[in-house]
């Protein structure tokens, strides 16, 4: 027992640590149902009101692993305009780091042929990172570095993305700011965080293999600096317009399985289970991740349905 609490303070220090050091954004399984947090230029696509929001438990059973929720707004209150809201709440290591990403998104909504319509995105906002490594030496790890108050840095993003009825493609930068966080040093170069840029690519299409019967396969590319290139490849079939079920792989980290029921017109929920291909998989703190997701159309006489068969 005492070996194996060694082992996760171990692993909650490295958690901690390489989050501070270089900012990523927060990973996502079910980001087909998230998109406007990676790509502004979604907003307003659908062409319905909605309101959604995500819960992810990642590692369960690892103490202090990653905790992320979020809460989206989106709307199209014009023919050509999206409007949104994004908040993103993100915790590791138990209060050792905490950031809260709130951004509003617009987008314009350009046909550029009978069947396609591009996209153009930004989002603005701002960033609070918290990072604490007093929580750490609770837990009876000592660290050299210090302890760190609440700071705010601003943030900008744009994305473009290009939709028809059977297939789509999206790139994009939600955060184009490479904000360095806490410089302690007094003199010269010492940063305890740094925020990078992440860059996205979500691609997918649509076939219909009967009246009844869709298939939907998705891409989603994430590169940033310092960090492996992240590939996460989705399959999904939709029976009947009401349910879906999906496996999903992330290259070198996690396999994926994801059910979505449309309770009712209005109203979507999803669930999603992570088991991980890494080592940390195989060891008895980690049970998997979890993600809970929750979305409410309000659907007007204008709009009785989304227009996209994606999300």
């Amino acid at each position: 027992m005492k070996l194996n609490r060694y082992l996760f303070l171990f692993a909650i220090t490295l958690i901690a640590c390489q989050s501070a050091f270089s900012q990523q954004d927060p990973q996502f399984t079910e980001y087909m149902l998230n998109p406007i947090v990676i790509n502004p230029a979604i907003a307003g696509t659908r062409g319905v009101t909605s309101i959604s929001g995500l819960h992810r438990s990642q590692w369960i059973g690892l103490d202090g692993a990653p905790t992320t929720q979020t809460l989206n707004f989106d709307a199209s209150p014009a023919r050509k305009i999206g409007i949104g809201l994004s908040i993103v709440n993100d915790e590791i290591g138990n209060g050792t780091q905490q950031q809260t990403d709130v951004d509003a998104v617009f987008s314009y909504l350009l046909p550029v042929s009978e069947q396609g319509t591009l996209a153009l995105g930004v989002n603005a906002g701002g960033n609070w990172l918290n990072v604490d490594f007093t929580q750490l030496v609770n837990y009876g790890v000592e660290t050299n570095l210090p302890n760190i108050d609440q700071k705010f840095s601003p943030t900008v993003g744009v994305g473009a993305y290009y939709y028809t009825e059977k297939y789509f493609v999206g790139l994009s930068a939600p955060s184009l700011l490479e904000t360095d966080h806490f410089d302690n040093s007094g003199q010269g170069t010492s940063y305890v965080a740094r925020e990078r840029m992440n860059f996205y690519l979500l691609s997918g299409a649509v076939f219909e293999m009967n009246r009844d019967l869709k298939l939907r396969p998705a891409i989603l590319a994430k590169a940033v600096s310092g960090a492996p290139l992240q590939v996460d490849l989705t399959a999904s079939l939709l029976f009947n317009e009401k349910f879906s079920f999906g496996l999903a792989y992330r290259v070198d980290a996690a396999v994926s399985a994801l059910f979505g029921f449309q309770i009712s017109e209005k109203i979507l929920a999803g669930l999603a289970y992570d088991a991980e291909t890494t080592e940390l998989g195989s060891t008895e703190f980690n049970d998997g991740s979890f993600e809970v997701f929750l979305r409410y159309d309000f659907l007007n006489r204008f709009r009785k349905k989304p227009s996209t068969n994606f999300f």
